[in-house]
């Protein structure tokens, strides 16, 4: 989970910019020059404008809001930006916000743990899946005939990276490369899945939160989420090249005790 206090800081202070910025020659909206809205510069600001608003959505998103929570919310934000009287204290209710920023995570967090317990059920119910004792549903879609790497080895492989509703967070097809990295360096569901693959071989790997990236989750990967992988090994590399790293996560996360999943 974000640190709440950093969420709210970064929220404050996109928000804050924006009266310092609007209002340095009058309170009031300037008309636009003449001629602007025939060359788009009026057009491009308004876009401009929404960025900002998407800018502050993402860091509301782990409040998870309904239409009329967020009817408060814009009030709020409405009365700060344009200098009005607050309806309340912000220093006495900071506290509240944490708390529900806090419990409203935690709602989503056991939601996805339920609704990921549910997929992975469903999973290892198709034709050909088949559970280990780690957790990890795995299913070939095309049988190689080469060499299965060992847990040390360096290997090369297209993938594909999908939430349990389809998303797509990463993908080596996309970027029309394949990606290389030590076993050793990636998330347990790789290090254990790839073992099971031939080389030329192509395998769907199903990972529960506890063999991806648990409770913390990344940048475009929810707390808890259950992940989806086909992933088709291209070669075991024999050696790998000292000066060139293994790939990382985009965006790269902070280092941490769980490897990353071989993405760039």
């Amino acid at each position: 989970m974000k640190p709440v206090y950093s969420l709210l800081v970064a929220c404050a202070l996109v928000l804050s910019t924006a009266p310092a910025c609007a209002m340095q020659e009058s309170d009031q909206p300037q008309e636009p020059a003449a001629g602007e809205a025939a060359n788009g510069a009026g057009d491009e600001e308004s876009k401009t404008l929404y960025a900002l608003g998407l800018a502050v959505a993402q860091g509301l998103a782990q409040f998870h809001l309904t239409e009329a929570e967020l009817q408060a919310v814009q009030e709020g934000i409405a009365d700060g930006v344009l200098g009005r009287d607050p309806e309340v204290d912000l220093q006495e209710y900071m506290m509240q916000v944490q708390q529900l920023a806090q419990a409203r995570a935690q709602a989503a967090l056991e939601t996805e743990r339920q609704a990921g317990a549910s997929f992975l059920d469903q999973a290892a119910a198709e034709e050909g899946a088949v559970k280990s004792e780690s957790g990890l549903i795995f299913r070939s879609l095309e049988e190689g005939t080469g060499e299965s790497p060992e847990a040390t080895d360096r290997v090369s492989v297209h993938y594909r990276g999908t939430l349990r509703d389809g998303t797509v967070f990463d993908s080596s097809y996309d970027r029309g490369e394949p990606a290389a990295f030590g076993l050793d360096r990636v998330i347990p569901c790789w290090t254990e899945g790839l073992q099971k693959i031939k080389e030329g071989g192509k395998a769907k790997l199903v990972c529960p939160p506890e063999l991806a990236y648990g409770d913390q989750g990344r940048p475009g990967i929810p707390p808890a989420a259950t992940l989806i992988f086909e992933v088709e090994l291209l070669e075991v590399v024999d050696e790998a090249p000292e000066a060139q790293a293994a790939p990382e996560p985009t965006p790269q996360p902070e280092p941490d005790p769980e490897p990353p999943p071989p993405a760039r």
